[in-house]
């Protein structure tokens, strides 16, 4: 890039599995692709109740929080940062619908901003790693990274995966991007709320491509295949090839519709066996055990086995 960016990067902490019990708030400010400040702020939540297993994640307690301001205090104060700005986040499913149900729950009108998921914009841009979670993903891309789940230490590391994936892709700035990569931002106005979604148009039918966007009232932590890119192949009992990518993308993990250097666990559903290889194997299988082959860790799979970690069970 030429010139350099400006944009405000924003990570939240939640004390409970309510996405709108947020309890920390962390922004990185970026000037001209440096982040220059980075600022956060403890957040007491509704009666200043948590559940074990976020503390476990972040190490916020009711102790740390219970003199601390409400959201709607705290947004007074955050809220000139990012208003008529960019705004960024890593994974935006999250961050952004825990702010607008915040929002709603509080009776607060909504903020005017554009927002872009550092997560995604990573997937489009950098390609040598196995996983695009913030600690990983900053691994990969050789950006120093402490305290994850932290939101101050958060919001700065996704900063530096969004500046770097930028570089990386040669946009010369926001809307270039959009375009090379067929997309557009999501945001918040005055009574709208949309996320960031894709534009990608099919070469061969010039049809929008579905991307699918979790709901981040079913988002399941504990779930195997949590923040894990999946793909289908072969035909599966269960439900359509729709219904199972929106499945794993409402879990909080990564539908892909091929297999490639990210996928981490492929599904095998009944094949047609007029249409695959000598081997009995789809296109798709034999990606995968090539790229097994290569060294990448890839998880093949019966439609049978990933049903029983949904704990589902199949008609006999």
């Amino acid at each position: 890039m030429n010139k350099g960016i400006d944009f405000v990067a924003l990570d939240l902490e939640t004390a409970t599995w309510e996405k709108s019990s947020i309890c920390e708030i962390g922004i990185a400010i970026v000037r001209d692709s440096c982040v220059v400040e980075t600022k956060s702020w403890l957040v007491k939540p509704y009666r200043n109740w948590y559940d074990s297993f976020n503390i476990s994640i972040h190490g916020i307690t009711p102790e740390m929080t219970k003199n601390s301001p409400s959201f709607k205090e705290v947004w007074r104060e955050i809220q000139p940062y990012l208003e008529n700005q960019v705004v960024v986040a890593h994974n935006t499913a999250f961050d952004m619908y825990a702010l607008k149900y915040a929002f709603e729950e509080n009776g607060m009108p909504y903020p005017n901003f554009r927002h872009f998921c550092s997560y995604r914009v990573a997937r489009y841009c950098f390609k040598d790693t196995y996983s695009y979670s913030l600690p990983i993903v900053c691994d990969a891309m050789g950006i120093q990274f402490n305290s994850h789940h932290r939101a101050g230490a958060d919001a700065e590391a996704c900063a530096k995966v969004f500046i770097k994936s930028i570089e990386l892709s040669g946009a010369e700035n926001l809307e270039e991007l959009q375009s090379k990569y067929e997309f557009r931002c999501g945001r918040f106005a005055e009574g709208v709320f949309e996320g960031q979604r894709s534009v990608k148009k099919s070469a061969s039918s010039g049809k929008s491509i579905k991307e699918y966007v979790g709901d981040p009232s079913k988002i399941d932590e504990d779930s195997y295949f949590y923040q894990k890119s999946v793909c289908f192949t072969g035909t599966c009992r269960w439900a359509s090839r729709d219904k199972l990518l929106q499945t794993i993308a409402d879990i909080g993990g990564f539908p892909q519709k091929g297999v490639n250097k990210s996928t981490q666990i492929l599904v095998v559903g009944q094949q047609d066996y007029r249409r695959v290889g000598e081997a009995g194997m789809s296109t798709k299988q034999e990606k995968a055990m090539a790229l097994k082959d290569a060294g990448q860790d890839i998880e093949v799979m019966s439609e049978e086995q990933f049903l029983s970690m949904l704990g589902i069970e199949l008609d006999k």
